[in-house]
Parts: structure tokens; sequence; C-alpha cells
């Protein structure tokens, strides 16, 4: 049976400066989980330490790394999905964890519901053994220099965080076929820049942020959270998947449903075939694709896989 993957790094205006560190940032996880499917991983686990690695990597905008929002504090957002029953898990406004996405994941096995935030889902992390942090270890100083920059009045940090001159740092998310035909998905972030505390946007959001479905696909989503809500991203994707069209046409479908909303940002995509896709209407993404044909990270617009 023929096993793939996909991760991103967000969609975003990645600068010039920072495009090998997101280069580099790819590789581990996509190689570390493509291996783990090589070797008969679920897709389910591969995704999830894929965005763990993902999330310990302070060049993205995911657990260590993560924007502060406009009260000074980290609150993640992560979700994570199975396909086979369509189970889902996910917590948002959540601090003082280190794993969000295992913590969405433990959402998702080890309680009756899909979604816990704030308190109540740190409170759960904690429960169920979950990996604790003090917010200093997550909080990186240029986050810190960004924040102290937006409240002296620099507000275009925030009003230009996808635009060309932004220089925000990209949510993540990993998309996954096993050899048994199983799919999932996962996603994790930090947010938006300065967001307002409380504040969720696609991440932790099954449909939005996230879906998997063996039928279809799966899909994991990066960009504006808020238009992304609005075109139900995810799910937009996999289901354009239904009348057979692969993932290039049916990721280019859900890109149209998003500038609808006017909305920026971009997603990866697996179908039940195996076969997968980066798409994306921002200046630059990092993305990673692997099968059994090779593996290839990319950042760059002009960058094709194949």
């Amino acid at each position: 049976m023929t096993f793939a993957l996909a991760i991103h790094g967000g969609a975003w205006n990645i600068p010039d400066g920072a495009v090998d560190a997101h280069r580099r940032g790819l590789v581990k996880p996509l190689t570390d989980g493509f291996e783990a499917l090589r070797k008969g991983a679920s897709a389910l686990d591969v995704v999830e330490l894929a965005v763990r690695l993902l999330e310990d990597d302070p060049t993205f905008n995911a657990g260590r790394g993560s924007h502060l929002n406009s009260a000074g504090a980290l609150e993640l957002d992560a979700s994570i999905m199975e396909g086979t029953k369509r189970r889902a898990g996910a917590v948002a406004a959540v601090d003082g964890v280190r794993h969000p996405i295992s913590v969405a994941r433990r959402v998702m096995e080890d309680s009756p519901h899909v979604l816990l935030v704030g308190a109540g889902a740190r409170r759960f992390a904690k429960r169920v053994g979950a990996e604790m942090c003090a917010t200093s270890s997550l909080l990186l100083g240029r986050e810190l220099a960004r924040w102290k920059r937006i409240r002296a009045g620099e507000r275009h940090l925030v009003r230009t965080e996808f635009s060309p001159h932004a220089q925000p740092h990209g949510t993540v998310g990993a998309v996954a076929r096993d050899r048994k035909g199983r799919l999932a998905a996962a996603t994790s972030t930090g947010g938006t820049q300065d967001k307002a505390p409380g504040r969720v946007g696609d991440s932790a959001i099954v449909g939005s942020g996230t879906f998997a479905d063996d039928r279809r696909g799966a899909a994991s989503c990066t960009g504006w959270g808020e238009p992304i809500l609005r075109a139900v991203l995810a799910k937009t994707a996999v289901d354009a998947l239904a009348d057979g069209s692969g993932p290039e046409a049916a990721s280019r479908h859900a890109l149209r449903e998003l500038a609808r909303v006017a909305g920026f940002g971009g997603l990866i995509l697996v179908d039940r075939r195996g076969r997968v896709c980066a798409r994306f209407n921002t200046p630059r993404m990092a993305r990673g694709l692997a099968d059994s044909r090779g593996l290839a990270v990319m950042v760059e617009r002009k960058e094709r896989w194949r």
C-alpha cells in the first residue's frame, strides 16, 4: 500500500534571512515521520510525531516560539483527527503545556469531548500527565521584542502579518496516509500576532484547520485564521476529493473558496490513494512532501516537487 506524508511550517511572507532555517526545520520532522511510516507506524502516530518536532523548533509559531497575545501571554491551539472513525481532539487558548498537539490527542482518546479550552484544557493536561512547562521556556526574545514594539505603537507589525512586508512565524501541521490506508491530520499554532486574549483561530477547529476522512483525504491549513474558519477550508479541500479529483485540483478549489472571503494562507492535502500536495496564496510557504518516490522540502513559490 502507498504511504505518504506532508508537513508545513506556515504560509506567509517568510523573510529572505529565515528561508534556510525553515528548510532545515522541516527536514527532521519529514524524514523521521516518513521513516516511521515505512516501518509500519500509524498515520495518527506519525502526524503527532511530526508536529511535536515542529512545536519544539523555535523557527515556527507553535509551541516554543509562539506569538504573544495583546496581554503578553502565550495561548496555544492544536487539533488532531484520524480518518477511520473520524475521531478528533483539540485544545484552544491553553498555556503551560510543552506539546499542545499531544494534549489534543489525549482529549480525543481519554475524554468524551472534542475541544477543551483555556484553564480547563490546562487542568486536563495536568490530570492526564502531559508535559507541563513554564511560559518562559516557550517564549523567545524575538517575540517579546516584537510585542514591546507593538505596545510602543508599531501597529503595522499586526496589520501586515500576511502581506509582502510581514515577518510573523508560521503555524505547523502534518497529514499522512499509512500502509493500511488510514489517514490523519494535525495542526498546531501560537496564533496571530497581538491577538486578543481568548482568540481562537482555525488550528483548533475540526473542519477548518484540520480534517481527515479515510474515504477521501486529510488536510491541515495555515494562514489567517478568521477567513480560514469562514471557508471551513480543511473540509472544503477534502470534500473536493469526493468526485475523484486529485489533490492538486482539490487544493485549487479550496483556495478559490478562501479567496471568496479575502483570505490568505495555504494547506497540505493527501488523498486516499496517497497522493500529496501543498498549495498557498501567500508569498512563501514552508512545506515538505514525501512518498515512496522521494522527499522534498520547499519554501519558494516556484519550487515544484516533481
